[in-house]
């Protein structure tokens, strides 16, 4: 039975090199500008054919732009709203990328923690420069929960450090793990199935037909609790409150 982690590795197309950086061209980079082509396609060509009578395009359009913009104002309220392309790429990327891994002989872009990582830490250091600049040194009380005594400040403002530290971590490896295992799961799945031979093969066969329905909706809910998880932290950055709401939903 083949190694179900035989998918998640890379081999470069086009070798290349810049001051001693790797910067080789393989699956993973042409999959990554082919799901940005797709995106600013799709949006593109939505947005050049607006008809009062919308279209099957127009609307798939209309439908993510008002689900962005309901996620964001729950989160973050009107003050999120310039966040909004930044909101919308990275949504549409990583749904995009969760969606197209899942093709047979595509990749997923997603199940490299080194992507999951650089989309954690622009997010979270995006949420530390908001803050800063809107609050300056203020933006330290983010450190101390509402309602705290000062008594238990020296023992709570570590743990929240810690907490706030975290945040990056467990917003790369969610991502990174549930694409990765899903995928492993069918790896493994397809496998028994071959092995399995005509006689008991269909077993595992049937189970990847409900494993492949269920790591559909598993895409669309990890680029969901990503992109949430994203107006959650800037929604901190900007109102200075409601942190304890982001541990909820982390």
């Amino acid at each position: 039975m083949e190694n179900p982690l035989h998918p998640f590795e890379l081999h470069n197309y086009i070798p290349l090199s810049l001051f001693g950086i790797d910067i080789s061209l393989n699956k993973a980079v042409f999959l990554m500008w082919l799901i940005i082509a797709m995106v600013a396609g799709l949006l593109i060509t939505a947005g050049s054919s607006r008809r009062l009578v919308p279209t099957k395009l127009q609307s798939l359009a209309e439908l993510l732009v008002d689900f962005i913009r309901g996620m964001i104002l729950d989160t973050m309220g009107k003050d999120g709203l310039k966040f909004f392309p930044f909101i919308a790429t990275l949504f549409l990327f990583i749904l995009f990328s969760n969606l197209l891994g899942l093709i047979p002989g595509s990749y997923t872009v997603t199940s490299q923690i080194i992507v999951t990582a650089v989309f954690a830490i622009t997010v979270y250091a995006m949420s530390l420069v908001v803050g800063f600049v809107r609050h300056g040194v203020k933006f330290f009380g983010i450190l101390v929960p509402p309602g705290t005594p000062a008594w238990l400040l020296p023992l709570m403002m570590p743990i929240e450090l810690i907490s706030q530290l975290a945040r990056p971590i467990s917003l790369a490896v969610r991502l990174f793990a549930n694409m990765t295992a899903g995928h492993v799961i069918l790896g493994v799945l397809f496998g028994l199935a071959i092995a399995g031979g005509a006689l008991i093969g269909w077993l595992p066969f049937a189970f990847t037909i409900a494993m492949n329905a269920l790591e559909v909706g598993i895409a669309f809910i990890q680029a969901y609790i990503f992109t949430v998880l994203t107006c959650v932290y800037l929604g901190d950055a900007i109102t200075l409150h409601g942190h304890g709401d982001a541990h909820a939903h982390s």
